[in-house]
């Protein structure tokens, strides 16, 4: 009963989040032959400065189909929609039912913890989180022959499995967001400034930029060397552990 009602409170968001996901990974994609015939036509001339040096790792990616995937979805998309939906999920949850429509009585009146139910939602949005990480990922190796171009699954399940576990940061943000207020767009709102804030700090940080969040969730490590980010990877579970029982311990201890 709570895993079905946990479903379907969040099924729309999560079938959302999967299907925008799989039509962008088929478009990145298909549009590689047109990205391929326009690489003669980018400038070779060294412009100097960090845009001229941007505007070449760009051109210097894309020759090459690998390159072109890793840059085009994993280092983009990630940093979108990937923590969008990440966040999405998260939101919302018991203190969001409010007395009015029943809800709230009704999921407190069932037979289990307030601890289990925690938990069953948490369990629940982060195995639809690990869907949205996988499958667009697992679409490229799929697609990829469409366009006379191989990518290997290992690569797919490697890079996807990146992404999840940084965009769980954001998802158990808003879990632990959702225990503090009773609605559901506060707790997505200030989980996304703070990926935002992130983002800018990373961007402009050519220092705590290989440290942060979301070159853990590009894989960047693992496109480079071959060798999955493991500190990275842990961290980001710790954190995202840490806020999750601070998000049971919210609820337990709060007085309906």
């Amino acid at each position: 009963m709570l895993w079905y009602k946990t479903w379907l409170d969040t099924r729309w968001r999560f079938l959302i989040g999967l299907g925008i996901l799989a039509c962008a990974a088929m478009v990145v994609v298909l549009v590689y032959p047109r990205m391929a015939a326009l690489l003669p036509l980018v400038p070779t001339v060294d412009t100097g400065g960090e845009i001229g040096r941007r505007i070449r790792e760009s051109a210097d990616l894309v020759r090459d189909y690998r390159g072109y995937i890793w840059s085009q979805w994993y280092r983009q998309t990630p940093m979108t929609t990937a923590t969008l939906f990440a966040a999405l999920l998260g939101s919302g949850g018991l203190l969001s039912q409010g007395f009015s429509g029943g809800g709230l009585l009704f999921t407190l009146s069932l037979p289990v913890s307030r601890r289990r139910w925690i938990g069953v939602r948490a369990a629940a949005g982060l195995a639809e989180l690990l869907a949205l990480a996988l499958v667009p990922s697992l679409l490229l190796p799929v697609f990829s022959p469409a366009v006379g171009q191989s990518y290997g699954v290992v690569n797919a399940l490697a890079l996807g499995l990146c992404q999840f576990f940084a965009v769980s940061v954001f998802f158990s943000l808003a879990v632990l967001l959702s225990t503090v207020f009773d609605d559901v767009w506060r707790p997505l709102l200030i989980s996304l400034t703070v990926a935002t804030a992130l983002g800018l700090v990373e961007s402009v940080s050519r220092e705590l930029s290989p440290y942060g969040i979301f070159t853990v969730m590009n894989g960047e490590v693992y496109f480079r060397t071959g060798s999955l980010p493991w500190l990275g990877l842990l961290a980001t579970a710790a954190v995202s552990t840490a806020m999750l029982y601070g998000a049971t311990l919210n609820i337990e201890r709060r007085d309906f």
